[in-house]
């Protein structure tokens, strides 16, 4: 049994409910190999030091054979199970539809859980192509089931009517990116997990996404709303990683950046 203080992270390369284009499925591959690059040390900006800190990679998971509702029903049982391991965990997508049984997974564990979304997109839809699993449903599915507490939105700049209905209809609290100020401040009262699409950034920081929107985050401001937002992180995911557009490969080292500022604000 690993002690309350251990950290995890585990692997989701599942991209079949993209709907645009695949390719996220090899994400945790090339994130995990920007974060073991010698050409930087896995020390955060808070100081601490992810080679003195306890925390164990659970691997990858495997969906070979699997149904797109029997992946969704696999993720939810694994993580439930690893989260009787860890005080807090990070999974690495995939695309975004993994974060539906992930964050289920963790409110069964964490009573109140709230959620900060970054994203250019919503992901609202309540049906997307006929398929209730897409990436672009994921907190339409945690809300009709009442998963989650609180559900703040940052960075969103593709608001269409069919997502507004439903931000409306589900009380989420959404913060356009028109309207982002970096003075804004992010509170949550409770367990928080924070949901990260590479997409949330400008593709000037992070190009190498399937569904590429202008205008979006720089890396330092991300970073800072990691740094500064106010509650208990418990949970986190980084995700839409597409490495078959990924230059450098640049926003594989920007993921990874990121996962080792999350990690230092889960421990």
């Amino acid at each position: 049994m690993t002690t309350t203080k251990t950290l995890g992270l585990i692997g989701l390369p599942y991209d079949a409910n993209s709907s645009f284009m695949q390719g996220p499925g090899r994400g945790p591959e090339k994130i995990r190999e920007a974060l073991r690059s010698n050409h930087w040390n896995l020390t955060t900006e808070n100081g601490m030091d992810l080679n003195a800190c306890k925390w164990r990679d659970f691997g990858d998971m495997t969906f070979e054979g699997l149904s797109k509702k029997q992946v969704c029903e696999h993720i939810e049982t694994r993580i439930s199970e690893t989260l009787k391991e860890v005080v807090a965990l990070l999974s690495l997508g995939g695309d975004h539809s993994v974060s539906f049984p992930v964050i289920k997974a963790h409110s069964k564990r964490h009573a109140g859980l709230n959620v900060l979304h970054i994203d250019a997109h919503p992901d609202l839809y309540a049906d997307f192509e006929n398929n209730p699993y897409s990436h672009a449903s994921p907190f339409a599915r945690l809300l009709e089931e009442r998963a989650i507490k609180r559900l703040v939105q940052v960075g969103i700049r593709t608001l269409n009517t069919p997502q507004k209905m439903q931000a409306r209809k589900f009380g989420v609290e959404m913060i356009e990116m028109k309207d982002w100020r970096d003075d804004i401040e992010l509170a949550f009262d409770g367990p928080l997990y924070i949901s990260l699409d590479l997409d949330g950034l400008d593709p000037a920081f992070a190009p190498g996404v399937s569904h590429i929107e202008p205008g979006g985050f720089s890396t330092r401001q991300v970073i800072d709303i990691i740094a500064k937002v106010k509650g208990t992180v418990v949970g986190a995911d980084v995700v839409e990683l597409n490495p078959i557009r990924d230059p450098g490969p640049m926003t594989a080292t920007v993921a990874a950046k990121l996962v080792k500022e999350l990690f230092g604000r889960m421990a």
